[in-house]
């Protein structure tokens, strides 16, 4: 299926791509949102500050309602540098873990406290939208893991000691190369968090995300997504903590009806594997989007990390359509978003003719250059 496996795509199959695209892209980026205003909070702290039932809207952060975070910003420099690697597979010069690299770096000097516009024209569009130059809380790992030109590697890894689930949390677009085979897509997204996330459970904890989602975006169910994650997560040395938790996440969806407590319980100490157990779970149990959202941040761990995975979650397995529109409507940077969406799923299902062998669409190549 798609155009990296030379299938041919009916205008329904397009359309319901597409709105899966947009889908994991804003859900991702709302969840973020939602949960950036309490992230790390206890569950006290945020009844205090929202009431007895805890936060049950937008809230403000980062200096307005709706304004996302650094995850929102890597997931969509993640989507980016997948159409810049697809562009370049005319040049014989592939390799998609650079690219995402190059991708990360632009990301990266977006952080950096500017003097004179050092952007370049090979940038291309994304790294010119001017909402992207706001530091929104990156953390020590990914500065550092960003900041010289060394690409980590699973052999030589940046920042190993880091189990977090940032990495993880800008991992949801490996999952959108439908035509790719999973076990691609977990590998691509194992090798890009090691990037910046060395340690095994944060590597492998992206990995399966991007296979649950991808499975999604594939039109299989959530339950079946996970199984298929755990499949290939079995060969993988230091997998077990990552298929544990994901086993519990799917043990708990049985243990009554959900609360705070027990997605905390599935969340741990905030390490990348109990966050996306955290985000299975709410996703599985949520009563529709609003409310596997809200669960997923009503509690007093990676609030902000556990929304994201979530929307994601929930976007690729309902669409665009089922996500709340009056969050949609205040969610920050929602155009660019939209967009590179659109871009996404039009390289992925007409990409030779977008830009072929001889180069047919110079203004597709302006956007996304191949250098």
């Amino acid at each position: 299926m798609g155009a990296t496996s030379g299938a041919v795509w009916g205008r329904g199959e397009q359309q319901d791509f597409r709105s899966r695209v947009r889908g994991t892209l804003l859900g991702a980026a709302v969840g973020d949102a939602l949960g950036a205003p309490v992230h790390q909070l206890t569950l006290e702290a945020i009844r205090e500050e929202h009431g007895g039932t805890g936060l049950t809207d937008l809230a403000p952060g980062h200096g307005g309602r709706g304004a996302v975070s650094h995850l929102t910003q890597l997931t969509l420099f993640s989507l980016d540098g997948l159409i810049r690697a697809q562009v370049r597979r005319d040049t014989g010069a592939w390799h998609p873990p650079t690219d995402l690299h190059r991708a990360y770096r632009r990301w990266a000097a977006t952080q950096r406290d500017w003097g004179p516009d050092e952007r370049r024209k090979e940038d291309g569009w994304l790294a010119r939208e001017e909402w992207l130059y706001a530091r929104r809380s990156p953390t020590r790992a990914l500065l550092l893991g960003l900041g010289d030109d060394t690409m980590g590697t699973l052999d030589a890894p940046k920042n190993p000691g880091d189990p977090g689930g940032e990495a993880a949390a800008r991992s949801a677009p490996f999952g959108l190369l439908v035509g790719w085979e999973p076990q691609l897509v977990m590998q691509l997204a194992v090798e890009c968090a090691a990037q910046t996330h060395g340690h095994p459970l944060a590597y492998l904890t992206a990995g399966a995300y991007a296979v649950v989602v991808h499975a999604l975006a594939r039109g299989e169910n959530l339950d079946g997504a996970v199984q298929r994650a755990l499949a290939l997560l079995a060969a993988r040395p230091g997998q077990q903590p990552v298929t544990d938790a994901l086993q519990h996440a799917l043990g708990a969806v049985r243990q009554g009806m959900p609360t705070p407590a027990r997605v905390e319980e599935l969340a741990g100490d905030g390490t990348a594997e109990g966050t996306l157990a955290a985000a299975v779970y709410c996703a599985l149990v949520g009563e529709d989007v609003r409310h596997g959202l809200l669960l997923a941040v009503n509690h007093g761990g990676p609030s902000g990390t556990a929304g994201a995975m979530t929307g994601g979650l929930l976007g690729a397995l309902h669409g665009e359509t089922a996500l709340p529109p009056a969050w949609l409507a205040e969610l920050e940077g929602r155009p660019t978003m939209l967009v590179l969406a659109d871009d996404f799923a039009m390289e992925m299902t007409q990409g030779p003719a977008l830009h072929g062998p001889a180069g047919s669409s110079p203004g597709w190549l302006a956007r996304y250059p191949r250098g």
